[in-house]
Parts: C-alpha cells; sequence; structure tokens
C-alpha cells in the first residue's frame, strides 16, 4: 500500500526507489508464487523503448506473456512493441490483458476495439496462441475469479488460464541437444575409479539410456549406457531435465560438446546469421570482436556486416543501418573462431540463441537469436 493507505499493485515489482518516484519499470523484477496446480515466476520488465535490453533478457525465458493494454487508450506503441519483442523471442503463448475495465464502465465495446486492433497487428507477428482477457485488476476483476461485473466475458480468469495453458509441448522434443557442462570424475576416495560422466541440461529431445548418439562437433558415435540424476537411474531424460549422461566409449568429449541423436544431429557452423538485441552504449559495428557464448561452449567472433536495424514499432527494415546503437533490434552476421553445434532458434531456443561479451569489461553487450549459417 502507498502512503495513503491506498492500494498500489505496483509496489509489489517495482523495487527500485527511481521506479516508484517516475511510476515506471526499469529493471526487471522477479517474483515467485505458487497454486494448487502450479509454481510460477513473473518476470515484470520495462516496456518503455529506453529499456529495451531489460525486456529481452526478462523475456528470453518465459513460457507466457502477459501483454496489459488501458482500456481507455487502447492498442499504443508501447503494447505493440511488446508483443513484437515477445514474437523475436518465440514466446509461445500471448495474453493479452485489458485492464482497467472499471475506468470505461466495464463496457464491451471498448473490450472489443481492443481485441479487433491487437488481433489485426498480430496477425503479422509468428505469435499463434492469443488470449484475450479483460481485468480490473486494483479490485481483481476476473484476475483470480471470474467478474460479476462483465457478464458478457465467457472466457476464464487470468490465473485460470495461467493454470491451465498447455507448455509441455512447446519445447522440441523430436532432436536430441544434451550440452556437456561438466566432465565428472571420481574423487580419491570413490570405489569407482573408472567413473566418467558428462553433466549437463538436457536442451531438447528425449535422451534414452541405449540409444545411438553422435557427439558434435566431432561427429564421433557411440550410445548412451546410462543417465543418472539425484533420484537415481533413469531410463530416459528431456528438457529441462538436469541429468549424468554415461556412454559406451571413452571419446574425447569435453565442456561445450554436445550430445546430438544419431538420426538428427545438427551441422555445426562457424557464420552466423542471427536477430541481434544490442545492449551496450558503445554501438556495434563491423569488424567488432567479441567473446560468444553460446550454451555451454565459449569462443571468439568478428563482426562481418549489420544487414539491417528493425523498426520495432512498424516492423519495417532499415537497410541502410550500418551498425546497432544501445537497445537496436537487427540483423547480422558472424564468423566464430569455432564451430558451433547450434540449430536456429525457431527450433530450439536453448541452442538457438548466444549472448556477445566485451572481453576487456567482461559485460554481456549483445543477444542473440540464430536464424541460419554455414
Amino acid at each position: 500500500r502507498n502512503g495513503n493507505g491506498e492500494l498500489d499493485l505496483a509496489l509489489l515489482t517495482d523495487g527500485l526507489r527511481a521506479e516508484r518516484e517516475q511510476g515506471i519499470t526499469i529493471d526487471v523484477a522477479y517474483r515467485y508464487f505458487q497454486t494448487a496446480r502450479r509454481k510460477f515466476i513473473i518476470a515484470d520488465t520495462p516496456g518503455h523503448e529506453q529499456y529495451t535490453r531489460n525486456m529481452v533478457t526478462g523475456a528470453s525465458t518465459a513460457d507466457l506473456a502477459v501483454v496489459l493494454v488501458d482500456a481507455r487508450q487502447g492498442v499504443v506503441a508501447q503494447s505493440r512493441r511488446h508483443a513484437v519483442i515477445a514474437s523475436l523471442l518465440r514466446i509461445p503463448h500471448l495474453v493479452v490483458c485489458i485492464n482497467k475495465m472499471d475506468l470505461v464502465g466495464f463496457d464491451e465495446a471498448a473490450y472489443e476495439a481492443v481485441v479487433e486492433d491487437f488481433g489485426d497487428f498480430a496477425a503479422r507477428l509468428d505469435v499463434h496462441d492469443v488470449t484475450f482477457i479483460p481485468v480490473c485488476a486494483l479490485h481483481g476483476d476476473n484476475v483470480v475469479n471470474r467478474s460479476t461485473a462483465m457478464p458478457w466475458y465467457e472466457g476464464p480468469s487470468l490465473l485460470h488460464h495461467l493454470e491451465h495453458v498447455h507448455i509441455a509441448s512447446d519445447r522440441n522434443l523430436s532432436d536430441v541437444r544434451f550440452p556437456v557442462q561438466w566432465v565428472v570424475r571420481p574423487g580419491p576416495e570413490s570405489t569407482e575409479p573408472d567413473y566418467r560422466g558428462y553433466a549437463g541440461q538436457v536442451a531438447g529431445g528425449v535422451l534414452e539410456a541405449g540409444a545411438e548418439v553422435v557427439v558434435a562437433p566431432s561427429q564421433r558415435r557411440t550410445r548412451v549406457r546410462a543417465i543418472e540424476t539425484l533420484d537415481g537411474p533413469q531410463e530416459r531424460a528431456f528438457p529441462p531435465m538436469s541429468v549424468t549422461v554415461h556412454l559406451d566409449d571413452d571419446l574425447d568429449v569435453s565442456r561445450g560438446d554436445v550430445i546430438c541423436g544419431a538420426h538428427d544431429p545438427p551441422t555445426p557452423i562457424r557464420q552466423v546469421e542471427a536477430t541481434m538485441c544490442w545492449m551496450a552504449d558503445a554501438p556495434l559495428r563491423s569488424g567488432g570482436r567479441y567473446a560468444i557464448k553460446h550454451t555451454t561452449r565459449s569462443a571468439r567472433t568478428i563482426v562481418e556486416t549489420v544487414e539491417h536495424r528493425l523498426d520495432v514499432d512498424t516492423l519495417a527494415r532499415e537497410e541502410s543501418a550500418g551498425e546497432l546503437r544501445l537497445n537496436d533490434i537487427g540483423r547480422v552476421t558472424l564468423r566464430t573462431s569455432e564451430p558451433l553445434v547450434a540449430d536456429t532458434y525457431a527450433a530450439n531456443r536453448t541452442t538457438g540463441a548466444f549472448i556477445l561479451i566485451d572481453e576487456a569489461t567482461n559485460e554481456t553487450v549483445g543477444a542473440g537469436m540464430i536464424a541460419g549459417g554455414s
């Protein structure tokens, strides 16, 4: 509650003093809660153009995006920017909450106007699941329970939708991808002196004991002998399980290698075409050199070209951009010092993403989504 004792929901997530003073969200705030059906992490991200990098950071691992639209103002540029970034980041589910319905008298026409306007814009994006929910957040209408003030709305409340939206099939369960994070060897007092396991998190597909696999980029073939977790041996593992994998053969496997399905191994690439969100004050230009972090592999890269910059509000391409400045999003081509075992971001959000690091300052300066390569 604010100083007057009135309810102010923004104070729940706006933790910075500057956020409270200016009435805007600047940094990403994470809040945790759970219901009887699910556990949730809310990443409250800023929508202002000046903080695009913060929104990209918070939304990069999201399963669902909630876009708030003021019922009085309708769809504004910031609403479209939110939807575009959610689309670029391949967030599979989008919920449009038309808020402050009490200030328009719970008018169905105001709700339908937003649905029509936003629906026309969303049709141009790569978003396939869009849900519209009219709410009054201050009084809780259609947030947890259905509202009696809007009998014309027959859909679920926001919480009911979040509890029941199907996300299990959103991950790529076809192409086996297991980036090796750590090679586990026995300690001095171990009873298994020949123990050798490869620890990491499954990034795609279903990894099964006995299955034939390929270790990339070396392309050596072997089979999975066993899969272990803290709960004991498992017959199979799937995203996002963290496991230790044992192979039949003693191959040269180290951190940064990727264990892939034998029938669908990716071709390692060194020339990378990617959509980049730039996060640094110094602009990204051709010839720039950076460290690149892709899954568990680290390498160096040089920027070959900056092809175009994207106008996030209109989706127009500025072909002669020449550079990407702070908070810009655009298409670039990179060449890496070592091959990356990568998929396109559209196929796998884990193996299709990377970050660029300024080696002088060790700061993360860019986040990329792979569109192709060779």
